[in-house]
């Protein structure tokens, strides 16, 4: 049978018809049941179940319609059948009439979905997200579990310690009866030190804490948890624990058992399977891994963070060589991975991409329907694919089984505020901080949208309740006095603070130096700018979310800014040999090729700066990424600055202005004294708009 006729054969037996209603149908059939069956708590393996059984029916479905013909009498084998009394086109129009139906289905489907079923999943989300009206109410059964007493002879087991005391914290978290404070907040309150629990629980507005202590000698270990009403410093349970070694996971569970009961909480099924599934069988592992979720809890935004984050991924890839099976520590290494990729940007490669992704299978090959895989699904559709309605559909799922995870509101708000939506966003960011209330990086993050939204006084506001917690980050004091900077153009209170950090000893101002250099450009004070280069080491002179300008470009900005033509062209040099590697290693990531257009503008190389920066915004889609897409957009003002087209400059820079979220670097401030606009001043087109963006009425 030659090709054509057996082409003709398929269409006459209506096998073609068939394996179009039979893709279109199953199409439809699985995209209503990947609706309906989270609804109904479905396991998430039925729904594979269902793909992988409409896949194989393929095959056999076609291969019936070949062999077999409907008839008047029935179905019949094809050989069976008289030409005369075949009925295949009257068969052929039916089936016609039915791939329309189905397929008209299939776009009402697609619209409903779309326009009706996704706005409210994610308005789910955003209202779930709103404050409580009735937060000075505490509720009676809120809890936080202070950090325990290591009481070990050896102080290495300090980590064990606080491994022990988080796992009794992530089982309570578990109960949706209760509400649970986050680790991160609760972990400033050091143990061994006296403890006001009143004054605790009004901070963290919780009704009752936990306190204990751990001592762990040879193969033995003591734990002792008390429960107390922080209310009133009512003691309301007690217990020690006396176990082999072996034991102490059975022992987070039973205490965490014992506290929900003290406080009555509902208890399902589910919960209590979840709360007595030890996390590891080896000790050695959970050490590890105990040790590298400390440091991501303190990596957050800082320059100096980077390091900690590889320590940990070091840690993370120890502790699963000892136990393959250990589910918790695969979800944090594809955390650590996805810092990297995305939220440092230091390295935006398929390579760190690769590594989150195998972490995030092996999570998912141990246990599939968790509500933990469910975010770290999230957080690398997020992170790794910026797939932002998979990852708000995998949060909802994830937000049915960990009630009490501040992170899938805080992922939340940032996904809503990436994709535009900066009030919803920062509505989440500000719900995560009521689990998480002692969170410098989430309350970093909300004073970052307000900075979004222009509002700088809320930011300064958001940063002051930070301060409270910690009065010495050095982080957020120059942040929160950098504001100023942009927001008035005075530098004043962020130089009093610079003063205020270096009296305490040169490397106090280490976490801050990049901050300090901006100050120093804006005074135009050569010698403390040298001075904040030397306090950065190797970390980035200026860093605004993903463009990271290299300690060299600092170097050449201040060079250009004494005159010293042979030493910026040096220092841009450098900074363009590390810069091309970085975008050779990542040649789609528009914020990398950004940075290399500014070197390359400053480098005199105009053509390929602005071909560079075009590139950039073309790689960087505002409807795909609101954030990155603003700071590219706006950045590439800067770009045509250094390279000299003013007309074009001022152009990207009305236009940068317009977008969805405000940059520092187009501040008011950054305009007024950045020596990196200076091409363009004295400019009247220039001028106007620096005086339109003055500030009326300045944050006090």
């Amino acid at each position: 049978m030659n090709p054509e006729s057996f082409f003709g054969e398929l269409k006459r037996r209506n096998v073609i018809r068939m394996a179009g209603l039979y893709l279109v149908g199953a199409w439809l059939l699985t995209q209503v049941a990947s609706t309906l069956l989270p609804a109904f708590d479905v396991p998430s393996w039925a729904l594979r179940g269902l793909i992988v059984t409409l896949a194989l029916g393929f095959i056999p479905a076609v291969i019936f319609s070949w062999v077999f013909e409907l008839t008047p009498q029935g179905l019949k084998r094809e050989d069976d059948v008289a030409p005369e009394q075949s009925i295949t086109p009257k068969t052929g129009r039916r089936m016609d009439r039915m791939i329309i139906v189905v397929l008209v289905l299939a776009l009402g489907y697609f619209a409903f979905d779309k326009f009706v079923l996704t706005p409210r999943r994610e308005a789910a989300l955003v209202s779930s997200a709103a404050p409580n009206e009735s937060r000075s109410v505490i509720n009676a059964k809120s809890i936080a579990v202070l950090p325990f007493e290591n009481l070990s002879s050896d102080k290495e087991n300090a980590y064990f310690t606080d491994g022990v005391q988080d796992e009794i914290l992530t089982d309570l978290a578990k109960i949706a009866d209760l509400k649970v404070i986050s680790r991160t907040s609760v972990m400033q309150y050091k143990s061994g030190l006296a403890r006001n629990l009143r004054k605790i629980g009004e901070e963290l507005g919780v009704a009752h804490v936990v306190e204990g202590s751990v001592q762990r000698a040879a193969n033995k270990i003591r734990v002792n948890a008390q429960l107390i009403d922080a209310r009133n410093d009512a003691h309301l349970w007690a217990q020690t624990y006396d176990r082999d070694l072996a034991d102490v996971f059975a022992i987070q569970s039973e205490i965490a058992k014992a506290i929900a009961d003290q406080l009555q909480a509902k208890l399902s099924p589910n919960e209590k399977k979840a709360i007595e599934q030890p996390p590891t069988t080896d000790l050695a592992a959970f050490d590890l891994y105990s040790r590298a979720k400390s440091l991501l809890l303190t990596a957050g935004f800082s320059v100096t963070g980077d390091p900690d984050v590889r320590k940990a991924i070091e840690l993370l890839d120890e502790a699963v060589k000892r136990d393959p099976s250990f589910f918790d520590a695969y979800c944090q290494l594809a955390r650590a991975h996805e810092f990297l990729y995305a939220v440092s940007g230091l390295d935006h490669t398929p390579a760190r991409l690769a590594l989150a992704e195998a972490a995030l299978q092996a999570a998912t090959r141990l246990r599939p329907d968790a509500g933990e895989t469910h975010l770290a699904r999230a957080q690398y559709l997020y992170y790794g694919r910026r797939d932002y309605a998979g990852a708000l559909a995998e949060l909802e799922r994830a937000r049915r089984v960990l009630p009490n995870d501040p992170r899938i509101f805080e992922l939340t708000g940032y996904i809503l505020r990436r994709r535009g939506q900066q009030e919803e966003g920062l509505r989440n960011l500000q719900r995560a901080a009521e689990l998480d209330p002692r969170n410098l990086y989430t309350l970093q993050q909300i004073a970052l949208s307000y900075q979004y939204l222009g509002r700088y006084a809320e930011a300064i506001a958001s940063l002051d309740r930070a301060l409270t917690i910690v009065p010495d980050n050095v982080e957020t004091r120059t942040a929160r006095a950098q504001f100023y900077l942009y927001c008035k153009a005075d530098t004043r209170p962020l130089h009093q603070t610079i003063d205020s950090i270096l009296a305490q000893g040169p490397s106090a101002i280490a976490p801050g130096a990049d901050i300090w250099f901006q100050c120093a450009l804006a005074e135009r004070d050569a010698a403390a700018a040298e001075r904040a280069l030397v306090a950065l080491g190797d970390n980035p002179s200026w860093g605004e979310g993903a463009i990271l300008l290299s300690h060299s470009f600092g170097e050449g900005l201040l060079a250009q800014m004494t005159k010293d033509e042979a030493r910026a062209h040096a220092a841009f040099e450098a900074a363009r040999t590390q810069q091309e590697k970085i975008v050779q290693a990542q040649p789609d990531y528009g914020p990398s090729l950004c940075v290399l257009a500014m070197i390359d503008a400053a480098l005199g190389r105009k053509d390929l700066a602005l071909e560079e920066g075009r590139r950039a915004i073309a790689l960087t889609p505002m409807e795909k990424d609101v954030s990155n897409g603003s700071l590219v957009l706006q950045y590439f003002a800067i770009t045509a600055a250094l390279a000299g087209e003013k007309d074009l400059a001022l152009q990207q820079l009305e236009t940068g202005l317009r977008a969805p979220a405000a940059s520092q670097a187009l501040s008011y401030g950054a305009l007024k004294l950045m020596p990196f606009w200076d091409p363009l001043r004295g400019d009247p087109r220039f001028e106007k708009i620096v005086d339109s963006l003055a500030p009326k009425e300045p944050p006090k």
